[in-house]
């Protein structure tokens, strides 16, 4: 067994991570506050349907409602638990720094709230925000997630990101400045990339000493560009056996003390178009850890 997981696997789960830390089962809870995102100015990206929130999460809420409709959906299936309240939808610290506030405030004096977990994108961290995410660090566990999708410029321009690389480095360096615990969001399977291009991700991610990192599969959504150019070119997509092979090498190439907290998705069933596999999130995950032990693979075993 991995030395970093209660779970039989043979990478560094948050799970693990999380007991290590408050000696308590802690769950996420996600929240949807109406963020919005720079990058939809200059089109968006091309995968992004607008739609990235739980199933769970209800912006139509007041924020503590929300959160308890959250946890008691959670809880029943992991009763007298901690909480980790989770901005999930949306570009977080784009807006007004007194707006989060507010809902943070509101947030931290509900019992058993740990920690707070703030998405966001690189190109949003003023000055204004940073100092208020280091005052926040100080006063719970902050985690501040990050997307960055893939360390390939020409994978960034083509599905219109809206920020470079040394965008994503900048900001992490920022928020490791501060000790606040960041998580990246990489995708494999972007159009025209290879196996080699998402290994070189995981090494970009490696020297940037990351905290964390959530790992997922593209899907192509309805009413997306990406629908449109799949529906024009038909490019590849992975198949599962494809994913579950690059994913055990990434975790090879990935360093060890780096907390696996995804490694799959979550498409919105009813506007999936491919591929159709991700839907059985489960089988995924249980594929991985078998293909794991039957190469006898662990996380970081090619780290040198």
């Amino acid at each position: 067994m991995f030395k970093n997981t209660l779970d039989n696997k043979r990478y560094y789960t948050l799970n693990y991570f999380f007991r290590q830390k408050f000696k308590q089962k802690v769950i996420k809870i996600p929240l949807d506050v109406n963020s919005s995102c720079p990058n939809q100015l200059n089109g968006g990206c091309i995968f992004c349907s607008n739609r990235s929130t739980s199933n769970i999460s209800d912006a139509t809420l007041d924020i503590v409602k929300q959160f308890n409709k959250g946890k008691e959906i959670l809880e029943k299936k992991w009763p007298n638990s901690l909480y980790i309240a989770y901005f999930q939808s949306g570009t977080n610290t784009y807006g007004s720094v007194k707006t989060i506030k507010k809902f943070v405030d509101k947030l931290l004096v509900i019992n058993n709230v740990v920690g707070i977990s703030i998405a966001t994108r690189p190109d949003t961290l003023s000055d204004d925000w940073l100092a208020y995410l280091n005052d926040l660090n100080k006063k719970t566990f902050l985690t501040v997630e990050l997307g960055l999708q893939s360390s390939n410029e020409k994978t960034l321009n083509f599905i219109n990101r809206g920020h470079t690389v040394n965008d994503f480095t900048k900001a992490v360096l920022k928020l490791q400045k501060r000790n606040i615990f960041t998580v990246a969001h990489i995708i494999d399977g972007l159009p025209y990339e290879n196996k080699n291009d998402m290994i070189n991700t995981i090494k970009y991610l490696n020297n940037l000493k990351i905290s964390g990192i959530k790992i997922h599969m593209l899907y192509i959504s309805k009413n997306t560009k990406l629908a449109r150019i799949y529906e024009n070119k038909n490019f590849p997509i992975l198949s599962k056996e494809e994913y579950i092979d690059i994913v055990c090498e990434q975790l090879r190439n990935l360093d060890e003390n780096i907390v696996i907290e995804r490694i799959t998705g979550d498409p919105i069933v009813d506007e999936l178009i491919e591929p159709k596999w991700l839907v059985k999130k489960f089988c995924v995950l249980n594929d991985i850890d078998k293909e794991m032990v039957k190469r006898n693979i662990y996380q970081g075993d090619l780290v040198k």
